[in-house]
């Protein structure tokens, strides 16, 4: 009696968590950190060349106008945030990690991954375009922030998720 209950529990084990079931979650792991990183990678190189183009014509405005390059590198530390969170919850095969569970954290995974990597476009375009503006027109300063603030928020709620 006690062997058919093992082999029932056995039985189940193999249907609900196969020894596929990690794959998707440490694909999970892997998009959230590279299409973070892709995003961030791109917002810091788009907005690092505005800054650049602006720093020709007005080298005393560089510093001030870095911060869409920081705002893109922390996109990067959402992604790696994610990742780590989904890696700490994997398991052997032999402990139980279920399909459901693969499913859930290669959803997160490219929830923050895709809201990163859509962010750093953001940052990147506004940062490009916004720091050339301010340097010819000082007011345009306090816009570009506040819309930089809005494009970084997209990629904090891909980490709230």
């Amino acid at each position: 009696k006690q062997k058919k209950k093992m082999a029932e529990l056995l039985a189940d084990t193999i249907y609900y968590c196969p020894v596929y079931g990690p794959f998707f979650g440490f694909l999970g792991s892997t998009a959230a950190l590279s299409l973070a990183c892709i995003g961030a990678a791109f917002g810091t190189a788009k907005s690092g060349v505005g800054v650049s183009a602006m720093g020709i014509q007005h080298p005393g405005l560089v510093m001030k106008s870095i911060i869409p390059v920081v705002m893109a590198g922390v996109l990067g530390i959402y992604g790696l945030i994610v990742a780590v969170i989904i890696s700490s919850k994997m398991v052997n095969v032999d402990q139980g990690y279920s399909v459901y569970s693969g499913y859930a954290h290669l959803a997160a995974g490219l929830s923050c991954g895709l809201a990163n990597l859509a962010a750093g476009f953001a940052i990147g375009i506004v940062g490009d375009a916004g720091v050339r503006a301010s340097a010819q027109q000082s007011r345009l300063y306090v816009g570009m922030v506040l819309i930089l603030i809005f494009a970084e928020a997209l990629g904090l709620y891909g980490l709230i998720i």
